[in-house]
């Protein structure tokens, strides 16, 4: 086989649509445009969400969530991750030293039974122990 022989899959093309060949074609008459009107005529565009006029699905349905600009903090059960409570000092980075954090966290709250007695640990200004909030 050289380049010379080479041919293309069977399938792989297709016939050129010729509109606008006559009614026989099938293809004919409005050549596949539909009837008259503003779609059927050269360089036809409408806005993206257009709906002829009808009320547009983005304005008919309601407006749904609300992002607060205040962020929230990252939730840490204490009874669940019993390595918090050996800690000396509790900040940020001693927390992830023990348990894994994103580095986009920038609050964390401990919850549980057994937070409000860490609270004396506490030396970041970004920990707080169920409202709790020492610096």
């Amino acid at each position: 086989m050289g380049l010379e022989n080479l041919q293309k899959a069977n399938g792989s093309t297709h016939k050129t649509k010729r509109v606008g060949r006559g009614c026989g074609s099938g293809m004919g008459k409005t050549a596949t445009r539909g009837g008259k009107g503003q779609t059927a005529r050269t360089g036809s565009h409408q806005k993206r969400g257009f709906e002829g006029g009808q009320q547009p699905l983005q304005r008919r349905l309601p407006k749904v969530g609300f992002t607060s600009k205040f962020e929230k903090p990252y939730v840490i059960n204490v009874e669940k991750i019993t390595a918090l409570k050996e800690l000396n000092e509790i900040s940020i980075e001693s927390i992830k030293s023990v348990h894994k954090l994103s580095s986009s966290v920038k609050k964390v709250k401990l919850i549980g039974a057994s937070a409000k007695s860490l609270a004396s640990k506490i030396k970041d200004a970004n920990v707080i122990t169920s409202g709790v909030k020492k610096s």
